[in-house]
């Protein structure tokens, strides 16, 4: 039975639905994996410098490395806060190792600030480095798909290099076993990245 050209050739103005884009789904996914990432980077680095300042707050002559310590906190919470708004505005979970990033930061940042200033910031350099060179690639990624996010790693990227060199300016690379202590927080920090991503 022949198909009436109706059929056969439907009407151009008709409405359709949404056609399918190839790799849009692969593209929510892994926008969705940077922000949880990024979220769980922020929020360790948070409890990181907090529990540096717990240690070095009131005790004699670290007056200055607490101020130090505050004001690093400070501006990883700004970020930290962006993450979250991020995450709760696109419906993408955090990582369901919080807790665990949580106890993990507070005991490498209270390991180190009891090891003395230039351990701590030892571990700030180590987990700078970790965190600018992870934000370097995501911003290149992003670049052309997401140039707004793109420009915000941007600032934050450049405010973990001012951490980074900051930590060197005063004698990071003078800490006790710095080249080891380097290397365990740096393999530490790249773990936290792969699993973050996906769990």
């Amino acid at each position: 039975m022949p198909v009436p050209p109706e059929a056969r050739f439907p009407d151009a103005d008709a409405p359709r639905g949404p056609l399918p884009r190839p790799g849009l789904g692969a593209s929510r996914r892994r926008r969705a994996e940077i922000l949880r990432v990024d979220h769980a980077g922020e929020y360790g680095a948070v409890h990181i410098y907090r529990a540096q300042r717990a240690v070095f707050e009131g005790r004699q002559g670290k007056a200055a490395i607490a101020a130090d310590m505050a004001e690093m906190q400070a501006q990883e919470a700004v970020h930290l806060a962006r993450f979250d708004a991020l995450l709760n505005a696109e419906r993408v979970r955090p990582t369901a190792l919080i807790p665990i990033w949580r106890l993990a930061a507070i005991a490498l940042g209270t390991g180190t600030a009891l090891m003395g200033e230039k351990a701590a910031h030892a571990c700030t350099e180590a987990v700078e480095d970790v965190i600018e060179k992870h934000y370097a690639d995501q911003i290149a990624e992003l670049s052309d798909s997401d140039p707004e996010l793109a420009a915000e790693l941007t600032v934050f990227r450049d405010e973990e290099l001012a951490h980074h060199d900051h930590a060197i300016e005063h004698g990071s690379r003078e800490a006790p076993a710095y080249r080891l202590l380097s290397a365990v927080i740096k393999a530490g920090c790249r773990a936290a990245i792969k699993v973050s991503e996906r769990v």
